[in-house]
Order: C-alpha cells, then sequence, then structure tokens
C-alpha cells in the first residue's frame, strides 16, 4: 500500500492511529477496538490527508493569492499606523492571510475543488454566450481591487441654508433636451467617444454621460456674463460655440445628459454653479470607478480619487464641473446652497 495514497485515523474510543487507503468511506472499522467510526459525520476523526497532487497545490496557491489580495487591502486600511515600519508590518500581515487562507482551503479542499469545478464551468458556458464571463469576472476583481486601494472620496452635502435659484423657470427652460439640435448634438458626442465601450455595458447611458463630459469639457470656453446682468444662455445656443460661464455650462450638460436618457442635476454654491450626474446606488461606484480610472479617463485620473455626494435617499451623484479634468474631479465649492434638479 502506497503511502502517498493513505489516510489517517484516530479512533475516537481508543485514540489508537492507524492508516487506510484514500477512498471514499462512509465508515472503518477501528482495528484496535473493534468500534465503527463514522468518516461523514465526524471529520475530526481523519488527521492526515494523502499529500495534494502538484496541480492540486498550485490551484490552492492560486485561490489562497486571489482571496489574499482584498483582504490584505482592507485590513491594511483599517489597522491604524504603529511606530514600526511599514514595509515590514505589509509583508507580516500579508504572509499571515496567505497562510490562513491556504491552511483554510487545504482543511476544504474537495469541497473547494468541486465549487472551482462548478464555477469554471459556468463562467465557460458564459464566456461563449457572451454573458457573465471569464472577462467579466477579471474586471469585477480589478475593479474591487481599485476601490479597496483607492478609496473614492463622499462628501456630505453640507447645507446652511438654502438660497433660491436666480431666475429659476428661465434656468429651467434654457435646459432645451428635447431640442433636436441639442439631441443631435448629444448623439454626435456619443458616438465620437467611448463608443467601443458602451454597447454591451451595463452602464451604457452613463458611459455616454460622460462622453458628452469629454466633448464639453475639451472644448469648453470660459466667458463671463454681459456686465451687470446674470444671463442664462439656453442649451441649444452655448452648443455653437461650447462658451459661456459655469451656468450655461451647467445648462448645457444637463440637457445633454437628459438628452440620452440620463439623469442630472445643477448645484449652486457661493458664486459657482456645477452639474452632477446620477450614477445610481454605492453599490454602483466600484464599476464606476474601474470604467474611469482604467477605461475611460486613465491619464486625467491617474492616483486620484472620485468626489461625489450622497443624497437623502441613499442616491450617488458625481461632480462634472467645468474645472475638472475627468469625471469626479475635485469640488471648486463643498458648500451647497442649493440643488436643482430636472
Amino acid at each position: 500500500m502506497s503511502k502517498k495514497n493513505q489516510i489517517t485515523i484516530q479512533c475516537s474510543h481508543c485514540h489508537n492511529q492507524f492508516s487506510i487507503e484514500n477512498q471514499d468511506f462512509d465508515s472503518v472499522t477501528c482495528p484496535y477496538c473493534a468500534n465503527k467510526l463514522n468518516l461523514k459525520t465526524d471529520s475530526n476523526l481523519i488527521l492526515k490527508y494523502p499529500n495534494s497532487k502538484p496541480s492540486h497545490r498550485f490551484l490552492l496557491l492560486l485561490l489562497s493569492v486571489l482571496f489574499s489580495i482584498p483582504i490584505f487591502i482592507v485590513l491594511h486600511n483599517l489597522i491604524p499606523e504603529i511606530n514600526i515600519s511599514s514595509k515590514i508590518v505589509d509583508v507580516a500581515l500579508i504572509i499571515f492571510i496567505f497562510l490562513f487562507i491556504y491552511f483554510l482551503l487545504l482543511s476544504f479542499k474537495r469541497f473547494i475543488y468541486n465549487i472551482f469545478v462548478v464555477v469554471i464551468v459556468i463562467l465557460t458556458i458564459g464566456s461563449v454566450l457572451h454573458q457573465y464571463g471569464f472577462k467579466n469576472l477579471y474586471e469585477d476583481y480589478t475593479a474591487l481591487l481599485l476601490m479597496l486601494r483607492e478609496n473614492p472620496e463622499a462628501k456630505e452635502i453640507i447645507i446652511s441654508k438654502i438660497i433660491p435659484f436666480q431666475k429659476q423657470s428661465e434656468m429651467e427652460k434654457a435646459v432645451e433636451y428635447e431640442n433636436e439640435n441639442v439631441r443631435n448634438f448629444a448623439l454626435k458626442s456619443t458616438a465620437k467617444h467611448f463608443s467601443e465601450f458602451a454597447p454591451n455595458s451595463d452602464y451604457r447611458t452613463l458611459i455616454q454621460s460622460f462622453a458628452l463630459f469629454k466633448e464639453i469639457n475639451s472644448n469648453w470656453n470660459y466667458v463671463n456674463d454681459p456686465k451687470s446682468r446674470e444671463y442664462y444662455a439656453k442649451a441649444s445656443e452655448s452648443i455653437e460655440h461650447l462658451s459661456g460661464d459655469c451656468d450655461d455650462h451647467s445648462i448645457l450638460m444637463v440637457a445633454a445628459i437628459k438628452a440620452i436618457g440620463g439623469q442630472a442635476r445643477i448645484i449652486h454654491t457661493t458664486g459657482h454653479m456645477y452639474p452632477e450626474v446620477l450614477i445610481g446606488r454605492k453599490k454602483d461606484l466600484e464599476a464606476v470607478n474601474y470604467l474611469i480610472k482604467k477605461k475611460l479617463f486613465p491619464e486625467e485620473s491617474k492616483g486620484k480619487s472620485l468626489f461625489y455626494h450622497i443624497d437623502e435617499n441613499n442616491q450617488v451623484w458625481l461632480n462634472l464641473d467645468y474645472t475638472a479634468k475627468y469625471p469626479g474631479g475635485p469640488f471648486l465649492e463643498e458648500e451647497i446652497l442649493g440643488i436643482l434638479n430636472f
């Protein structure tokens, strides 16, 4: 009998140890005390499994690495700073996490192998049918790591006093999202930017909103209103020259986003206005962060955070100010005096 194919069992009655061939036994009889031992109900009887095959060990090591990375990032962000070299702490932490997960998986390796095979089959079918497959899994895993590492910055909505929008009805009329020229401008912009990412994405409308952001913000020419007069240019007027002040920019951005089915609003701060786009719930932020950082604005957003507000309904709104180089850029003003929804 080869030792490599044996498992070691300790009898729960006489406590003697003996070895048997590694097969799917429901029960065995102790050769010392003749008591019947149920291996299915009491897995603690098995002291040692045979050595894993190299392929099995590689699988356990791979899974341990994949699980260890996000857990390390979470714990690294939670552990307070101590007076020890951060590199030493990080190395010790990642080694501890890896070993813990590895031996945990080793204890349940039969179950893990079965789950792994099922997952591979499901992902293969999903890839063939163009549903959720290996590519989606990779992007979701990358998005999780990116989210954990960079941690976008939520800003509380600071409202000290509400000041009504000046000429609010005039501003609402200026947001001409049903205007033919505004609609055509929006369509051309979405075809010009990021069209390769939008068709098969769950965030198609949002990606198209980011295309509008790129087109408008890349070409916007800031021009003041006429002296001593607050002038709200209609969206159809602003698209001709892509020029105006902050409220003109906000009006055009909101109108264009609404023209393609998105949802946007205008924020009023001290001497400034800017638009925000609705991206959904907090769970959607992970995917949006990945899209902006890795797909749509990798250079502009490199090493930078996303800035957003969470409203009273727990919906996330992303900053689209003309001063920002990427969606979710820093706020120019943080204190909010008013919000105009459309």
